[in-house]
C-alpha cells in the first residue's frame, strides 16, 4: 500500500504498516521495532514522518475524551482532528483558546510541529498541552505533565522522542467569534503600522502574493462572549469591507470557507478559515512558512516583496500572521513573538525547492526559523534556538539507540 502526505507530493519509504487497535499493542509494536515513525493525518509537506522501517498510524486506538472540569483540561486521542475535538468540547460548553487555520489536522501531528493559528496574543497549539503520553522507544509509557522540567522538551518533539498516544489539553468556556474581511490594504499602511494592524483583532491574517502596492484581504477574527452581539468596520487602515464572503484565492467559491460578514457563532466554526467538512486544496498545493522575530517583521515583508517577482510565478497565495511566545524548546516561537509569513504555492516542486535558499537567505538573518512541518531547504538550529543543545540530550536520553530516527532528523542535526 502506497501512503502519500496530505498534498501526494511525497510517498512514504516504509516496509511495514501498523494500525494498533490498543495502546498496549503499539507498545509492542514499538518495542520490537528497529525503526519506527508515526503518522497523523500527513498533513505535511516534506519527510518528517518519513522512515524506512516501520509506520504506525493510530486512527485504531481507543477514542479518548476526559474533560477536567476543575483543572480545565481536556484529555485526548493524539490521533483526533482538532476539528472532531472542538466540536465535542463546544457541545459540552467548552472551548479551546486558539485553532489553526485547518480544524483537519490531528492534534499529536500539530503540536509535534509547533503548528499554530494566529493572534497577537495567541501562541501556538503546543502551548496548550498540558500533557503528553508517549510510548518510548523500549516501549513503555511515559506520562510528561506540566512543571516536571521536561514537556518543555517533548511537545515539539518532530516524533523523535516517541509515539504520542494522549495529549492533555488547556480549556476555557465556550465563547464566540466574529469574522469580516477587508480589501486592498496598502502596503504602506502595514509598514507604518503593522502592530495597529494585527492588534485589530484577535486574528488577523494578510493575504497578499507579495506584488502590487496592496495587501489583497484582511481576515480579522474577534473574540466575543457566547451570544455577543459584533458591529463590522467600516475602513481598516485604507481597506474597505469585502461586500460579500470571499476566498483566500481570487475567483475560488467561498463556500467552504467559514462564515464572514461579521457575523457572530462559535469559536470552532470561525477560527479556521475552512470549514470541517471540506478538505481544501487536496493535492493541489505546497506551503512552506518561516516566522521571524517580530521586531524585525518590517524589514522580512520588505525583503518578501523584493522577492515577488521570483516568488509570484509559483504562488498561489501568502499569508502573514503573528504569534505570541512561548517556551517550549524547538517551538518557532519559542522565547519572543513571532510574525508568520506563510507560502502556499503551486504543485511545482522542484521550482519551489529551487527558489527556498533565496527565501532563506533574506530571512534567516533576521532570525527567521521555518515551520517544521513544511517545506524548507535548510536550518541552522543550533544558532536559531537555545534549547536545542537540550534537546538532543533529552532524545540521546529518551532513544539512546534512535529508534525514533530518519533521515529528516539526520539531515537537520537532530539524530
Amino acid at each position: 500500500m502506497t501512503l502519500t502526505t496530505w498534498a501526494g507530493n511525497l510517498a512514504y519509504h516504509h516496509d511495514r504498516l501498523h494500525r494498533p487497535t490498543s495502546i498496549e499493542q503499539l507498545q509492542d509494536v514499538v518495542a520490537g521495532s528497529d525503526r519506527i515513525r508515526a503518522l497523523g493525518t500527513r498533513h505535511s509537506f516534506n519527510d518528517l514522518a518519513d522512515t524506512t522501517g516501520d509506520l504506525v498510524q493510530l486512527h485504531g486506538l481507543p477514542p479518548q475524551f476526559e474533560v477536567d472540569a476543575e483543572a480545565r483540561t481536556v484529555l485526548v486521542s493524539a490521533g483526533a482532528r482538532y476539528g472532531t475535538v472542538a466540536e465535542e468540547l463546544d457541545r459540552q460548553g467548552w472551548a479551546l483558546g486558539n485553532l489553526a487555520s485547518l480544524p483537519h489536522i490531528s492534534v499529536g501531528g500539530a503540536v509535534a510541529t509547533g503548528t499554530h493559528g494566529s493572534g497577537d496574543r495567541s501562541r501556538n497549539l503546543s502551548a496548550a498541552v498540558a500533557g503528553l503520553d508517549l510510548v518510548t522507544a523500549d516501549g513503555e509509557l511515559l506520562r510528561l505533565r506540566r512543571g516536571d522540567g521536561l514537556l518543555d522538551g517533548a511537545v515539539v518533539g518532530l516524533g523523535a522522542l516517541g509515539v504520542a498516544v494522549r495529549v492533555l489539553l488547556d480549556i476555557e468556556p465556550a465563547y464566540d467569534v466574529a469574522q469580516e474581511v477587508h480589501l486592498d490594504l496598502p502596503w504602506a499602511a502595514v509598514l507604518d503600522d503593522l502592530d495597529a494592524i494585527t492588534g485589530s483583532a484577535d486574528s488577523v491574517s494578510l493575504f497578499t502574493d507579495w506584488v502590487g502596492p496592496a495587501v489583497r484581504q484582511v481576515w480579522r477574527k474577534t473574540r466575543l462572549p457566547r451570544g455577543g452581539e459584533y458591529r463590522r468596520r467600516p475602513d481598516l487602515f485604507g481597506a474597505r469591507p469585502a461586500p460579500g464572503p470571499v476566498h483566500p484565492l481570487p475567483g475560488i467559491d467561498p463556500v467552504h470557507c467559514t462564515e464572514q460578514l461579521g457575523v457572530p457563532g462559535p469559536w470552532h466554526q470561525r477560527l479556521p478559515h475552512f470549514r470541517l467538512d471540506f478538505t481544501p486544496s487536496n493535492g493541489e498545493e505546497l506551503q512552506s512558512e518561516y516566522l521571524v522575530p517580530r521586531a524585525n517583521a518590517v524589514p522580512a515583508i520588505e525583503a518578501m516583496r523584493g522577492l515577488g517577482p521570483v516568488i509570484a510565478p509559483l504562488l498561489q497565495v501568502s499569508e502573514v500572521r503573528t504569534v505570541a511566545a512561548d517556551d517550549l524548546w524547538l517551538s518557532s516561537a519559542s522565547g519572543g513573538d513571532r510574525v508568520g509569513l506563510h507560502l502556499t504555492w503551486q504543485p511545482r516542486q522542484a521550482e519551489v525547492e529551487a527558489v527556498l535558499p533565496a527565501i532563506e537567505a533574506a530571512l534567516y538573518p533576521l532570525g527567521a526559523r521555518p515551520h517544521w512541518g513544511k517545506l524548507f531547504h535548510a536550518v541552522d538550529g543550533p544558532a536559531s534556538w537555545a534549547r536545542w543543545d537540550d534537546f538532543r540530550a533529552l532524545r540521546g536520553r529518551l532513544d539512546p539507540e534512535r529508534v525514533f530516527g530518519n533521515g529528516f532528523l539526520t539531515r537537520h542535526g537532530l539524530d
